[in-house]
């Protein structure tokens, strides 16, 4: 397994684009894998299982947070292969 990633490996979003650097692992360390939106203290903040219904939640926080429904969708279009969804 790789030790750290550009992207969150829920969401996709680039790790270096988080403003607080980062999830954070159950013992407080910084996660070198999820972003400070999707993870917090060693668990996920959004719990549903259905990578389908994960997309349609974060283009719609995008949207809220002023991307266009083209950009929500680009960005979001390559979950599926993302390593919490991969085998789902």
């Amino acid at each position: 397994m790789k030790t750290s990633y550009k992207n969150c490996q829920s969401c996709g979003m680039p790790l270096k684009r988080d403003e607080k650097g980062g999830g954070t692992n159950a013992d407080g360390s910084k996660s070198k894998m999820y972003c400070s939106y999707c993870y917090e203290k060693g668990a996920f903040i959004y719990k549903g299982g259905n990578v389908n219904e994960f997309q349609e939640f974060c283009k719609k926080k995008m949207m809220e947070g002023g991307h266009s429904k083209f950009t929500s969708w680009l960005f979001t279009r390559g979950m599926k292969r993302l390593d919490r969804w991969k085998n789902k």
